[in-house]
């Protein structure tokens, strides 16, 4: 029989029942697993809920708009912790994407002999492997110290501006922003020296055919090749920005008072979260809810955007 003519021969190959047994139950297993994850996720959100229901029966959009946060008089707003959680997770990506993307393009280009660059990728990978408690701590004896002359030194030249109203004394929002740099930076890099790589290196080559410069192909060719890969990795640190606890919670100076001021102490959602949850009863546990509630909820709109982002920005290549 020709196989022009016909079926394909493989589909009419008798397949031993053990290889048919395989292969449902490889798939069984696959949907199911799949569909655990969705049932953590579900489970998660169902039971912040419904923690969260008193809190926000009680004190409704309210909550997101005050920055009153006291457990004796049951009053309380989360204002300050969600300023605290947009801004240091938006200014730290701010600084760290061109870092990041910068160095990707340092590690993957000619620049410096192959074997150095690896060192160097491989010291930036291990920087993501340092304890976030260990990095609290670098922050509080090195950083910060290091800092604050700095730091005054705006407060003294800029104090006219709201941002930099505050004499910096110690831990504030300027050093939690800065350490967020420092643990988003090795995910940044890495992903998008990993795309960068997956660039077909056709493209470099029909880009210097028709007379581009190294700094051409790369802005021009090789960048929006791998933009899809670098877009999801920064909305991957992103996230990490808004949960990240313990070296925050360590350098931010965990105030409740809302202060426009970058220098000030502040707060955020997991600080809080990580400060209070233990010794809360009452009200103020299904205000915690709340406020987790809302972390969750900026989380996936996050995640949301980030893939619309990936699929807006992808480029097929044949």
């Amino acid at each position: 029989m020709s196989l022009d003519s016909g079926p394909d021969l493989f589909t009419l190959r008798r397949r031993p029942a053990s290889d048919k047994l395989a292969d449902r139950s490889f798939r069984w297993l696959s949907v199911a697993l799949a569909s655990l994850v969705g049932l953590v996720l579900l489970g998660i959100l169902l039971t912040v809920m419904g923690g969260s229901r008193q809190a926000i029966s009680a004190y409704g959009l309210a909550f997101l708009t005050t920055s009153n946060w006291d457990p004796v008089g049951d009053q309380y707003g989360a204002l300050t912790a969600i300023y605290g959680t947009i801004i240091t997770s938006a200014l730290s990506l701010l600084i760290a994407v061109p870092l990041g993307v910068g160095t990707a393009i340092f590690l993957t280009e000619n620049i410096i002999p192959a074997k150095l660059r690896d060192t160097l990728a491989l010291m930036v990978e291990l920087l993501a492997a340092i304890p976030s408690v260990v990095l609290g701590l670098w922050a509080i004896f090195v950083m910060e110290p290091f800092l604050r002359p700095f730091l005054s030194f705006l407060h003294t030249a800029l104090g006219g501006l709201p941002i930099f109203s505050t004499d910096p004394q110690g831990p504030g929002m300027a050093p939690a922003i800065l350490i967020l740099v420092v643990m988003i930076l090795p995910i940044i890099t890495a992903i998008a020296r990993d795309s960068l790589l997956q660039v077909p290196p056709e493209l470099r080559q029909a880009a210097y055919g028709i007379g581009t410069t190294r700094w051409g192909a790369i802005l021009r060719v090789i960048l929006p090749a791998a933009l899809s890969g670098i877009a999801g990795g920064v909305m991957l640190a992103l996230g990490r920005a808004m949960g990240e606890t313990m070296a925050v919670t360590m350098i931010i100076g965990n105030s409740n008072n809302f202060s426009w001021s970058l220098l000030a102490p502040g707060n955020t959602i997991s600080s809080m979260l990580a400060n209070q949850f233990g010794e809360a009863d009452g009200n103020q546990v299904s205000a915690l809810m709340y406020a987790a509630l809302v972390l969750m909820v900026l989380t996936l709109v996050v995640n949301v955007l980030a893939q619309w982002v990936v699929r807006r920005l992808s480029l097929k290549y044949t």
